[in-house]
């Protein structure tokens, strides 16, 4: 019997009827985003058919509850113009609470990888749990749990592009071998071109290792490693003309090798716009 399982069994639950005024968010959803025309589909069914599964919920002071599972379907509730819903009352502790809504995310929806990320980096922190610990609650590697924090190391605006190109897991791993410069130049490409995994892979090496001598077989991504080196120098002209320096650069394409020249004026009057 799982620890979760035998915690549920252990505690005193009961099915009753609360009103959705009454019922506070859990502090611990680790889901971040809901789809609104998965919630509206939802809301949709609610009206035809009720609510088939109550949610779960703890009590606490002045009647009031907190969610523990079953936040989607409390939305779409609220949205189908419910103003009470079936509920199991269970008495579990924070962290139980924590690891069930967890759970219920990973088992009922496709929690995205930074929102099951967060959620396992908020029982290690708030509840004290060890990764070894999550990986046992889970039902996962301890590997698999150090991989999923990993990604936490991507900015909150990294975390936004990747989502928003609609990249996988897979994707944001590859781009964690860069530094945030380095990611910045790969997510542009990777926008671009619309890389898939394989690609994003062998992009990530050719900025890792731009000198790195390749095969026939990877000419593809020689061509793509220039076309960032090119995007780098731009990017520095833009700069310095951001900050008032009139820099100017030409390049020419010859037969065998392309020619950057860039020409910085060092006058006073443009020192004195850095000064």
């Amino acid at each position: 019997m799982s620890w979760l399982n035998k915690d549920r069994k252990m505690s005193s639950c009961r099915v009753i009827q609360v009103s959705v005024a009454s019922i506070l968010p859990n502090p611990q959803q680790p889901r971040h985003t809901f789809d609104t025309d998965s919630l509206l589909s939802l809301a949709q069914s609610i009206r035809r058919n009720g609510i088939l599964q109550p949610l779960t919920v703890r009590e606490k002071e002045n009647g009031e509850y907190e969610l523990v599972a079953g936040e989607r379907r409390l939305r779409a509730a609220i949205m189908a113009g419910y103003t009470s819903v079936p509920c199991i009352a269970v008495n579990l502790d924070d962290t139980q609470s924590a690891v069930m809504s967890l759970i219920e995310n990973l088992q009922r929806e496709d929690l995205n990888f930074f929102d099951e990320a967060a959620g396992i980096a908020a029982l290690i922190e708030q509840c004290g749990l060890t990764q070894e610990e999550v990986a046992d609650r889970l039902g996962k590697a301890q590997s698999t749990i150090a991989n999923k924090l990993r990604l936490l190391r991507l900015s909150s605006s990294e975390q936004e592009t990747i989502m928003r190109l609609g990249l996988t897991e897979r994707h944001a791993r590859a781009l964690l071998k860069l530094n945030s410069q380095q990611r910045e130049i790969a997510l542009s490409e990777i926008e671009k071109h619309n890389y898939n995994v394989e690609e994003t892979e062998r992009l990530v090496e050719a900025i890792k290792n731009p000198r790195e001598p390749v095969n026939e077989g990877k000419r593809l991504s020689v061509i793509k490693d220039i076309r960032i080196f090119f995007n780098t120098i731009n990017n520095a002209i833009d700069l310095m003309r951001r900050s008032g320096i009139n820099a100017v650069a030409k390049k020419q394409e010859f037969d065998d090798y392309y020619e950057y020249t860039v020409r910085i004026p060092k006058t006073e009057k443009q020192l004195e716009k850095l000064a």
